[in-house]
């Protein structure tokens, strides 16, 4: 199968098919905050390199798992270091579409900056050029790249906007499909004028692509349900998905399932629950239920 067909068919699936996407790309500063979460302390490891070795053996659990399959599941967002690493003795991606049929995308950006204007942009990413042609060999689909929102400021709203765009488009030329995560923060204190400001920005960006570009969207669950429908319907725009930004996961499913269209991009809501001492048993059936209710919501 050559790279054009297989880009189609995910694409397609991205499009067509029910499910949502699991986020599983928390890198070097959220590691710890991760592992802790999943009944690992920080004395289990001595160095960056025990403690990716030890998430890595968290998301394998995670992937590896019966009901984390392509049935309820779009795609899967991964650190660097997953993308790098095996799963099941092949290349994580490859493992994904192959075994799973979920579809692989590539956490790119390197943090965020200083809060300036309102906004936290994204951190240079000086080697990017070289991590696209790495992660399109390694048969990646797709890539993710997050700024913060923390007020309702024009300004830093459309420098978000605009840097993202910028970097969307050099992630186009390398023949990868972008999402676009300029996340809301969800105790900005104007949030819904946050929310109108960025709404604008992007449909102005938007405007900008060529023709038959396409690009994905991950957004904070708005204050407003359905605020992002005109964004849905947007044939410029794959898919519009949700992050859960700190919600519960029962929290986050209640809003995500009063807007229709948007799927799931939940990382810490999907693994919630989850912990290193629960049998392969418990653990599978823990997955098992959060990837249902996920899928639910995402599902209207």
């Amino acid at each position: 199968m050559n790279m054009l067909s297989l880009k189609a068919q995910q694409a397609r699936k991205i499009r067509t098919q029910s499910g949502f996407l699991a986020a599983l790309d928390q890198s070097g500063g959220s590691t710890p905050k991760a592992l802790a979460a999943y009944g690992v302390p920080a004395t289990a490891f001595k160095n960056d390199e025990q403690m990716f070795a030890l998430v890595h053996q968290m998301r394998t659990r995670i992937m590896t798992s019966p009901g984390f399959s392509g049935d309820r599941i779009l795609a899967a967002i991964l650190f660097e270091g997953t993308m790098d690493r095996e799963v099941e003795g092949r290349p994580t991606a490859d493992y994904l579409w192959g075994a799973k049929r979920i579809v692989p995308f590539l956490k790119i950006d390197k943090g965020l900056s200083e809060t300036c204007d309102g906004v936290q942009l994204m951190k240079p990413m000086p080697g990017l050029d070289g991590l696209l042609q790495r992660a399109r060999a390694k048969r990646i689909f797709g890539t993710k790249m997050r700024s913060v929102i923390l007020q309702a400021d024009a300004t830093g709203i459309g420098t978000v906007v605009a840097q993202q765009f910028e970097v969307a488009a050099q992630i186009l030329a390398a023949g990868l499909m972008p999402i676009v995560e300029p996340e809301v923060d969800i105790h900005c204190p104007d949030k819904p004028q946050a929310e109108a400001l960025l709404k604008a920005a992007l449909q102005k960006a938007l405007g900008g692509l060529n023709e038959g570009q396409q690009l994905m969207l991950k957004l904070t669950l708005p204050s407003q349900d359905d605020f992002y429908a005109e964004l849905v319907r947007d044939p410029r725009v794959l898919k519009v998905v949700a992050l859960s930004g700190g919600y519960s996961r029962a929290e986050g499913n209640a809003r995500l399932a009063r807007n229709h269209g948007v799927v799931a991009s939940f990382s810490r809501a999907l693994v919630e629950g989850l912990s290193a001492p629960m049998s392969d048993e418990a653990f599978d059936a823990e997955l098992d239920e959060a990837i249902q209710a996920i899928y639910e919501a995402s599902n209207t």
